[in-house]
């Protein structure tokens, strides 16, 4: 099974530090949708893990959720794209559960749901905590420098590279459609390299008198 696992806020649409209350409040990144879209036509499943700790906090309630995700469902339908799936957190930072990205609960979760160890899977976030939870079960981590990930663009554009507390390995991507076009282009590499012949040389006999 092809698996890719995104964050929402921040990486599919639009974050706010108001909380994401309402489907008026949910707004796709440009390109996101899209960019869904081609993963999925390339064969790729993609699920959301997501922590919405506005609920825990009273910001609103699962039905106002189940509206957000009504929305984003028919968005991405529109663009011929689909998310198979989407985990969420409801707790807040001092609940002390195990779900809470950078927990790995969500992640966890994920891996019983579909029968599949997770070592290697993508998984891509606009925020630390959604990389160490990712890695924290074998995932491979990418970082969008949308929403929270803004904050490093300067830093990696002067070739500093991320803050230590960030998963080793962890590649940088531009937005979630520069994401999707890295994966697809890995891929494709990958396949070329399978499918080349493997030339092997014929030993050299010794002459017989």
């Amino acid at each position: 099974m092809k698996l890719i696992i995104l964050d929402r806020d921040g990486t599919i649409n639009r974050d706010s530090d108001h909380y994401i209350k309402s489907a008026d409040d949910w707004e796709p990144l440009p390109g996101a949708l899209q960019a869904i879209a081609k993963l999925n036509h390339a064969g790729w499943h993609v699920v959301i893990a997501s922590n919405q700790s506005g609920l825990g906090r009273g910001l609103f309630d699962v039905e106002a959720l189940n509206a957000i995700h009504t929305k984003m469902h028919k968005l991405l339908a529109a663009q011929g794209a689909r998310i198979d799936a989407v985990f969420f957190c409801p707790h807040g930072p001092d609940d002390g559960c195990t779900c809470r990205k950078p927990a790995s609960g969500l992640f966890e979760q994920i891996s019983e749901r579909y029968g599949v160890d997770l070592k290697g899977v993508p998984t891509c976030g606009d925020s630390v905590r959604d990389l160490q939870a990712g890695a924290a079960v074998g995932c491979d981590p990418h970082l969008v420098l949308t929403g929270k990930g803004a904050t490093h663009k300067d830093r990696v554009a002067a070739g500093e590279g991320l803050p230590p507390e960030f998963p080793a390995r962890t590649t940088v991507h531009e937005d979630l459609a520069a994401f999707a076009s890295f994966i697809l282009a890995r891929e494709a590499r990958g396949k070329k390299a399978a499918a080349a012949p493997t030339l092997t040389s014929t030993p050299t006999l010794p002459s017989v008198a």
